[in-house]
């Protein structure tokens, strides 16, 4: 199989770095791969896919050496125009690829901008491939998250390349949609002969959808294998703060702590861990309570009916008749499909949107009641998109603007003590939106407590984050008691689901489906499959073992089962 990329002595400097984000790379990619590339944030992997296209070095500047070649182009003697019909490139921030009002207008406009006679049907054919086929006539904006994913996908499918690139494809969808983004992609790989690369912190999708997995570590290629050989470098990989399959965690586990005798290779999915686990017995059958007296209510939501206008059909009915209350102290984790109505709800409850019936009260007064400033002291709301909280040139000063404007009494220390809380001191000059993932998380945290919120509300917190800065922002949360007395976070991420709330409130169609404890959602497996969620990987693992298993971290699957001749728990 030929080359599709080969990259020699590869450097690249941003302006005013003081140090190569790459260093003297050397890579070469097959013709038919699907590849992962992986690495901790700011290691390079955007760095690396802008130069397949070349965004670097023709359009974003920097010192640029080494040579490029795409397909048999040399990116350096090329153009953006030429290399766009040999890489598509989908950016993490897909919406701002989409240009045109309706869908089938959307997929062909680059074809038609490049003057191809037969733009309307390479769209049609590129919605076909990306699984959109009936939907040419829709408008945009009513598509779902993942459909408008696949949109911007198709888009780029549209002018025929040989690679396509997508930065981090599934941050923010629900396990549903990231299937089906999946399943497209394993089809234009493996039907239509394309070039696959993805930077992706999902290893179980690597796992299972990827040929080969690249680490990128100080600028270089550490190594690239082959995706089962990549997954079981546990340690390595954890050094470089990515978060192994919680199956190969358990495997390497087991094996490195004698608890079982497992042999290489570690399993990667579920149908590898049956095998390879299938001497382990359950030890704990446990149900967990909680019993704890409810406290004051702080918000509630009487018969609210939201629902959007239409420029085509029906409105658009996000809740019919909700009612919801929440309690004083709570942890909740508000979980559900893309358009279930989480960040809608959480809109509500900061007064940027108003129901079209219903009511919705704080500390029993109807927001229709309170003015914006006496809500913005009682509630708080991080948006999704942290630099969506930056409209200052520092740091300092976004999270000094809502106490200044207010007149809070010591506002300047108030404010650097939440630059020292979030460890944000040293960076308290710089500008928000070109800061790392994890820094502009820790920021928007830092503003959005800044007035002492009794109820802080977050929009997925921990999306397109690694490993390290993932533990950093929960560890946060977790510190944020003596800040904010109620907590809640819409999220598509299980882990963080289980492992940080107390209780979660499950959303499907405009109603709430389930509100309980871990145990009282997940293991309701009618729940599970109705509303399209799914459990942390270590707790499926678990049930495809034992039915009565209800493990959501390594460290319970490691306790609740044992190798047969021996306590795989073991005193911990």
């Amino acid at each position: 199989m030929k080359n599709i990329i080969s990259i020699q002595d590869l450097t690249f400097t941003y302006p005013g770095a003081d140090k190569p984000t790459l260093d003297h790379l050397n890579l070469e990619i097959e013709k038919g791969d699907f590849l992962a590339i992986v690495g901790n944030n700011g290691c390079g992997k955007s760095t690396l896919c802008k130069v397949f296209n070349g965004l670097i070095p023709h359009f974003i500047s920097g010192t640029f050496s080494g040579h490029v070649w795409v397909d048999g182009e040399n990116t350096l003697e090329a153009d953006v125009g030429v290399l766009a019909h040999k890489v598509g490139y989908v950016y993490q921030d897909f919406e701002n690829q989409i240009v045109r009002p309706t869908v089938l207008d959307d997929a062909s406009y680059a074809c038609l901008n490049y003057g191809m006679k037969d733009y309307k049907e390479r769209g049609e054919e590129a919605l076909s491939q990306c699984g959109l086929k009936g939907r040419e006539d829709e408008y945009i904006w009513q598509l779902s998250g993942g459909q408008t994913h696949l949109l911007a996908l198709a888009g780029a499918v549209a002018l025929g390349p040989e690679v396509l690139i997508l930065d981090e494809p599934i941050a923010q969808l629900d396990p549903g949609h990231a299937d089906r983004i999946y399943d497209v992609l394993k089809a234009l790989n493996e039907k239509f002969g394309k070039t696959i690369i993805v930077i992706e912190h999902h290893t179980e999708y690597i796992a299972d959808y990827c040929k080969h997995v690249l680490l990128l570590r100080d600028g270089q290629a550490a190594w690239m294998l082959p995706a089962g050989e990549a997954l079981a470098r546990v340690d390595e990989l954890i050094q470089s703060n990515i978060f192994p399959p919680q199956v190969t965690i358990a495997g390497h586990r087991l094996r490195s702590e004698c608890m079982a005798p497992l042999e290489n290779p570690l399993p990667t999915t579920i149908e590898d861990g049956k095998r390879a686990f299938s001497s382990l017995i359950l030890q704990q059958d446990r149900k967990e309570k909680l019993d704890c007296p409810k406290q004051k209510e702080v918000a509630r939501f009487t018969d609210v009916t939201v629902a959007y206008r239409s420029v085509k059909g029906e409105p658009k009915m996000v809740f019919d008749r909700l009612n919801l209350s929440i309690h004083k102290g709570e942890k909740i984790a508000l979980i559900g499909s893309n358009g279930a109505g989480k960040s809608t709800l959480m809109k509500m409850l900061v007064g940027l949107l108003k129901p079209s019936d219903g009511a919705v009260e704080l500390n029993g007064i109807s927001l229709k009641n309170m003015k914006a400033d006496q809500l913005s002291r009682q509630i708080s709301l991080v948006y999704q998109n942290p630099e969506e909280m930056f409209i200052k040139d520092s740091i300092y000063s976004d999270i000094a603007y809502a106490m200044q404007v207010r007149n809070v009494k010591d506002w300047k220390e108030k404010t650097e003590g939440l630059l020292k809380r979030f460890r944000l001191s040293e960076l308290s000059d710089r500008d928000g939106r070109l800061l790392s993932g994890g820094q502009m998380r820790r920021a928007s945290l830092a503003i959005g407590v800044a007035l002492n919120p009794e109820i802080l509300l977050l929009d997925e917190p921990t999306a397109n984050l690694d490993i390290a800065t993932r533990k950093e922002i929960m560890r946060t949360l977790s510190d944020m008691k003596d800040v904010t007395d109620t907590v809640m976070i819409a999220t598509h991420d299980m882990q963080l689901v289980c492992e940080w709330a107390e209780r979660i409130i499950v959303l499907c169609q405009g109603k709430v489906m389930a509100d309980g404890t871990r145990d009282e959602i997940f293991g309701d497996t009618q729940l599970i499959s109705k509303v399209g969620i799914r459990p942390p990987e270590i707790f499926s693992m678990g049930q495809a073992l034992d039915q009565r298993a209800l493990c959501y971290t390594v460290e319970e699957f490691l306790n609740a089962f044992s190798y047969e001749t021996g306590a795989a728990g073991g005193d911990k």
